[in-house]
């Protein structure tokens, strides 16, 4: 059977070169991807707790490790997941109540939590660098 030309050229939809994603469902995808690389984040506090309780070369390994680039690097990227998972539950939270779910206001509500996770991040690393140099 073949098709007529009208339904061969009609593209799929919502096709991803025509489709552009709102800003509320990229952030509900964030806040579930954030979820899940909490996991890892807080198997990296455990880590860290129990080299805390084994001995004084455990911990100053981990707390080396930590120390590293690499290590910093993972540590902003889990107080960052935790910051916008945090404010991604408070905006669901707030749509419970049935609030803020008019298209414009659902939008800038979800750049809110991207703009809040970032400052928040960066606040939380500025006071912490400040209290270590202290």
């Amino acid at each position: 059977m073949s098709k007529s030309p009208a339904t061969r050229a009609r593209p799929l939809s919502p096709h991803l070169t025509v489709y552009r994603p709102p800003i509320t469902m990229t952030m509900s995808i964030i806040h579930r991807i954030t979820g899940g690389a909490l996991y890892f984040g807080t198997l990296l506090v455990a880590v860290w707790l129990m080299a805390a309780a084994s001995s004084q070369g455990a911990f100053d390994w981990v707390n080396w490790a930590f120390g590293s680039w690499l290590g910093r690097l993972a540590l902003f990227g889990y107080t960052w997941a935790l910051m916008h998972h945090m404010l991604g539950g408070v905006r669901h939270l707030v749509w419970d109540t049935g609030a803020g779910l008019e298209k414009h206001t659902a939008s800038r509500i979800a750049w809110a939590t991207l703009a809040g996770s970032i400052a928040l991040t960066l606040l939380i690393w500025i006071v912490g660098y400040m209290a270590r140099g202290a």
